[in-house]
């Protein structure tokens, strides 16, 4: 009779992380923390825990917690801005494309809900050394510019009102869908196309030469 013989089997040495990827993994372990406790409940060492790190291997990466907070907070608005800019054409008329972007904005309470509550749980408690919040409307500023230059467009290309002041209406739209994501979360079981169908309605109403297009 044959005869084998078991030899142990070799686990695959772990990838060593570059310094990027370990700064996302632990802003994303910061997330689904935040997400799941909220702020006053999140501890340094819970999130080291959910990246499977050292604690000590935080400082490698952040100053310190109000960092780690920061960067997660900043890194997670622009992916949530790039999510809701993917896939639409921007070569539409800009009424087509402000549409599309609001009914992107509300899908994302299905699709990055931890993400969501995550920035609102610290932009609402991340505070200065004076004790003001950490962050305020001018945070918003590269979002604002973004959002001004594709209005400047609808004006240019006459699909939107010459006498619109593009700075003001990049202020009322964000504020607008951060309304609306906010009042989402709070009432779960809110429709979200109808909801963002009725504010990109009162919006365009106001502001497009054609508002039913």
């Amino acid at each position: 009779m044959a005869t084998t013989t078991d030899t142990p089997r070799t686990r695959a040495p772990r990838r060593r992380l570059g310094a990027e990827e370990r700064r996302r993994q632990l802003i994303a372990a910061t997330v689904s923390v935040l997400s799941r406790c909220g702020y006053q409940n999140t501890s340094l060492g819970a999130i080291a825990s959910e990246a499977g790190v050292s604690k000590g291997l935080l400082w490698h990466y952040f100053a310190d917690g109000d960092d780690l907070m920061e960067q997660t907070a900043r890194v997670t608005l622009v992916d949530l801005r790039e999510t809701v800019a993917r896939d639409i054409d921007l070569s539409a008329e800009i009424p087509e494309v402000i549409r599309a972007a609001i009914r992107r904005a509300a899908a994302l309470r299905e699709s990055h809900s931890a993400e969501l509550r995550a920035v609102r749980e610290i932009v609402q408690n991340l505070r200065a050394p004076d004790g003001t919040l950490r962050f305020g409307l001018n945070d918003y500023e590269e979002t604002y510019a973004l959002q001004a230059a594709l209005f400047q467009r609808g004006k240019d290309e006459a699909s939107l009102r010459s006498s619109v002041d593009t700075r003001y209406l990049a202020v009322t739209y964000q504020g607008a869908v951060d309304a609306m994501l906010a009042y989402h979360d709070s009432y779960p079981g809110t429709d979200a196309e109808t909801y963002a169908a009725a504010v990109a309605d009162m919006l365009l109403t106001g502001i497009a030469t054609n508002p039913t297009r």
